[in-house]
């Protein structure tokens, strides 16, 4: 099929045109510079053809969807969204190589870089996870590069979004990375597709292939997707990828979703063992905490959140969500606050001796808040025995500081063979198997390290340690 020719770059305001830097099934990205502040910037613009009020409306939701993920670090950077004055939708991106999706087809990228970037791309994934939201198009040419090397994560169901309302022969593009269930029509989305396609796209990198590719074979939509069906995948075929690696992304594109890591997070951590496997530094993992507020959506049919019968991502259960300081309690519609007395007493509440409570009212408010205290410290010894019994902790920590680190250390409390110490500190979390973490320092420094045991699925109580630098 003959290519397009790309449209033409529409009239921005504040921007002007240089020149076109690639066309895709929906759109077209052009290079323009900003005029203030005075940068350079890649602005994608859907094709006129496309566009009608629901994908205008969808495009919307899927670009403020993006722009309120982009404070990642591996997650591409939105500056601005619109629709230009020939209506057409349009973002302001980062300008950013897509020079990796070429890359891997014809060199043989080395397992340590694919690691890394896979660790830092299945965290923005994870975190989008955490905010409620799908990205629905988990592939290689999805995977961009800064100006700095850094791999960022671009399109947050925008070409998902355009080919639920349009077929075109480009759909296709994306079925080597999509997970049997959604091929076949079983669910549109859900966090273990994307498991699926995040492995699916770490084999690519390393094969420099799509995970069922067969070569000196046909490769087109309908090869590929029976063999994606039938969900046997073959080995990467390189010598250097150690089977673990190998074990951990065929376990993740099982045909069954329940036989798969149950989040990106656990395949991460995976990685970041193989890592230490290999000697080599294990990449920080950048998750948003629970306190990251979630993505404010207007009431449109987004279909790239993540709802309650997908499921959401688990969260630990013995963290609360705090309210912000100084927000007031929400009243429920239609009820009423309680009227306050000149003297400050609630109405309603009998009162003797110019508004003193009753005593029978004071008796039973101290007896009530004691009963709380008593179930609210029943649930919490409850909850953190569930979590934890059996689950050896770390005892007392070392550290001793050097010429620009810090190293900890401490005694193997018993390990089991498939357990790990989960580290955090400043830079992110890490696991790892060695009984001693180094932490880069200068004078002045104070180092903080917290340690924890995890078996199945489940963190021990933590052990801290802090050093303080001397100058």
């Amino acid at each position: 099929m003959a290519r397009r020719l790309p449209s033409q770059p529409p009239v921005l305001p504040g921007f002007s045109t240089i020149n076109i830097l690639g066309s895709g099934g929906f759109a077209d990205v052009f290079l323009y510079e900003q005029n203030m502040p005075r940068r350079q910037v890649a602005v994608k613009v859907l094709l006129s053809e496309v566009v009608d009020d629901h994908v205008r409306r969808m495009f919307q939701a899927e670009a403020n969807l993006m722009a309120q993920l982009s404070s990642h670090p591996s997650i591409l950077t939105v500056y601005q969204a619109g629709v230009s004055s020939d209506g057409r939708p349009y973002l302001v991106m980062e300008l950013c190589s897509a020079a990796l999706s070429e890359r891997y087809r014809r060199e043989r990228i080395p397992v340590a870089e694919v690691l890394r970037i896979a660790v830092k791309i299945g965290s923005a994934i994870e975190t989008a996870h955490r905010a409620g939201v799908l990205h629905r198009d988990i592939k290689p040419s999805n995977i961009l590069l800064t100006a700095y090397g850094h791999p960022v994560l671009s399109d947050f169901g925008i070409a998902s979004t355009v080919s639920e309302v349009h077929t075109s022969e480009s759909v296709g593009l994306s079925i080597p990375w999509s997970a049997p269930e959604v091929l076949s029509d079983e669910t549109a989305g859900t966090i273990s597709s994307e498991v699926w396609s995040f492995a699916a796209t770490v084999y690519s990198l390393l094969a420099g292939r799509s995970p069922f590719e067969m070569a000196g074979e046909p490769n087109k939509t309908a090869e590929l997707t029976s063999r994606i069906l039938r969900a046997r995948v073959h080995p990467t075929g390189r010598s250097d990828v150690p089977p673990t690696l190998e074990r951990a992304l065929a376990r993740a594109m099982s045909r069954k979703p329940e036989a798969r890591q149950q989040s990106v997070l656990e395949l991460v951590r995976e990685l970041q063992a193989i890592e230490s496997e290999l000697g080599l530094p294990q990449t920080a993992i950048e998750v948003a905490m629970d306190e990251w507020a979630r993505p404010s959506v207007s009431d449109l049919e987004d279909r790239t959140r993540i709802r309650g019968a997908v499921g959401a991502p688990p969260h630990s259960p013995n963290r609360r969500r705090k309210r912000p300081a100084g927000q007031e309690s929400a009243v429920e519609p239609g009820s009423r606050r309680p009227h306050t007395s000149a003297a400050g007493s609630p109405s309603g509440v009998p009162t003797l001796n110019r508004g003193r409570p009753a005593t029978a009212w004071i008796v039973a408010l101290i007896v009530g808040f004691v009963i709380v205290i008593v179930l609210g410290i029943a649930a919490t010894v409850v909850l953190v025995r569930s979590n934890s019994e059996g689950i050896p902790r770390v005892a007392a920590i070392q550290a001793s500081a050097g010429a620009a680190s810090v190293r900890f250390s401490w005694s193997n409390p018993g390990l089991a063979a498939s357990d790990s110490y989960e580290i955090t500190t400043g830079g992110g979390v890490s696991v790892q198997t060695a009984t001693d973490f180094t932490q880069d320092a200068v004078a002045g420094d104070r180092v903080c390290i917290i340690v924890s045991v995890t078996r199945g699925g489940k963190t021990g109580a933590p052990r801290e340690k802090c050093l303080s630098v001397g100058g």
